[in-house]
């Protein structure tokens, strides 16, 4: 892998690409592959396919820094003893139990989906076909109020049937945050509710995709591809920040219809494109 400027500027724009899409629900990984069809890396294809997941870890650390306080089950005082937050606890143990489907899930068809379904075409289609879903999901929600306004008060139960949601996300194209979301408005999560438990659910999820492609790849990293690396997670960590932190504030005044639109008219895009265009 030769690293010159050119390289070092698309590692850059896909730092930048995964730290927006990440967060918003249009499908990071969707972006990602389709960047890829313009702008190609020069790496090898088992260095790519473990670079699109690792680089996301950059975004997952900036959760972590913007919900510290919220996702750490204790609280230190003046005291010797640190005080035991409960409810965080709960919270953590009920993202456990959302995280069982889809790690069952990428477990047996992993490489399955990696092989037969990244492809443009499926992106689009799922690009669509979650646009429609959001658009039709906040029209419904109009009529009817969140039984649960608090990411605090989510159930097991709901936390279960959300992770049964994320299981769709296994499709390129669809979002991890996008599946959880519309799963979570369906059951009568409230937006924020929804998002802040998106956010917890991603910190293991992340870390365990993570782990299971650099395990899968080998430690055996030149020093052009830890380069690579380290520079596309922190360009995805600072983009990360400024997303999450304005998506906290669009969705306390407004729906996800736009997200909804913009799926749709990126999904038709694609399908042109790769149609008529090539």
């Amino acid at each position: 892998m030769v690293l010159d400027f050119v390289e070092f500027l698309k590692v850059i724009f896909l730092g930048i690409v995964e730290g927006v899409t990440e967060w918003l629900p249009i499908s990071s990984t969707g972006h990602m592959l389709l960047v890829d069809e313009f702008i190609t890396l020069d790496m090898s294809g088992a260095f790519k396919e473990m670079f699109f997941v690792v680089i996301q870890l950059g975004a997952i650390l900036a959760v972590v820094l913007l919900f510290w306080n919220k996702m750490l089950p204790f609280q230190f005082s003046d005291k010797t003893q640190p005080i035991i937050k409960k409810d965080t606890f709960s919270l953590w143990f009920k993202v456990v139990v959302a995280c069982i489907p889809g790690a069952v899930i990428t477990i047996l068809f992993d490489d399955y989906i990696e092989a037969h379904l990244q492809t443009p075409m499926v992106i689009a289609a799922a690009l669509i076909f979650y646009g429609i879903a959001f658009i039709v999901i906040e029209i419904w929600n109009k009529r009817r109020l969140p039984t649960t306004s608090k990411v605090e008060d989510i159930t097991y139960y709901t936390a279960f049937l959300i992770g049964l949601f994320q299981v769709l996300s296994i499709i390129p194209g669809t979002s991890r945050s996008g599946a959880t979301i519309i799963g979570a408005l369906l059951i009568g999560v409230s937006r924020v509710a929804a998002a802040e438990f998106t956010f917890f659910l991603a910190v293991p999820v992340m870390f365990g995709l993570s782990a299971i492609k650099v395990l899968k790849f080998g430690f055996a990293f030149t020093s052009a591809e830890l380069f690579v690396l380290v520079l596309g997670m922190t360009t995805a960590f600072a983009v990360s920040i400024l997303v999450i932190q304005f998506l906290m504030g669009y969705i306390k005044k407004h729906d996800f219809k736009v997200f909804g639109y913009y799926r749709i008219i990126l999904g038709v895009i694609v399908c042109l494109y790769f149609t008529l265009g090539r």
